[in-house]
């Protein structure tokens, strides 16, 4: 496969983190960056999905959604819209945990019959981690324009890969959505 281009999510509300989720701080550096630096050993092809000045002193490129207030499928689609590459790892901003080996295995392991390749466990999928084919690009704007907007609908219309993993490994994709989330993980962690 192709190297992918890297697309990640930083748009949102927050409403539960009260801030923007990507620059939350974990061991002192904003979540963004723990992600960025899982990604350079692969690929230096980044672009971030947001319109928020807050991101401008990382030197990637900034793209606002096209179709405001579509959440996470909107983001995709944004990405998607302005990508130059057949295959493209989408990953949302509140994984701070995330591993570049990690990263490695989704895309060794993507097929090109796929349109979407992500994690799962027993208990969870992580569709927010994943491997998206520019080919579902018109499966997602007739979502989005119809406000289908639940990542596991969207899932369910595309030929899809799962890359099966341990429930222990769900600790590394874990999103954190509030102050709450940051505690428990800080906790873990020491």
């Amino acid at each position: 496969m192709e190297t992918p281009t890297v697309f990640i999510l930083c748009g949102g509300k927050s409403s539960r983190m009260q801030s923007e989720k990507g620059l939350v701080l974990f061991q002192e550096k904003p979540f963004i960056e723990h992600i960025i630096r899982a990604i350079l050993p692969i690929t230096d092809q980044i672009k971030l999905i947001t319109a928020s000045k807050e991101y401008d002193y990382l030197p990637y490129q900034k793209i606002p959604d096209v179709i405001a207030e579509k959440g996470p499928l909107g983001g995709i689609y944004t990405a998607l819209s302005h990508s130059e590459t057949e295959f493209n790892l989408i990953l949302s901003c509140d994984i701070p945990l995330i591993s570049t080996e990690l990263l490695q295995e989704l895309i060794s392991k993507h097929t090109e019959e796929a349109g979407i390749t992500v994690f799962a466990s027993e208990s969870r999928i992580h569709p927010l981690i994943g491997i998206y084919s520019k080919k579902v690009l018109s499966i997602i704007k007739e979502a989005v324009d119809s406000n289908e907007l639940k990542m596991m609908d969207l899932l369910a219309k595309v030929p899809h890969q799962i890359v099966n993993i341990e429930e222990s490994e769900n600790f590394h994709l874990t999103n954190i959505n509030s102050a709450d989330e940051l505690n428990d993980l800080n906790i873990n962690l020491s």
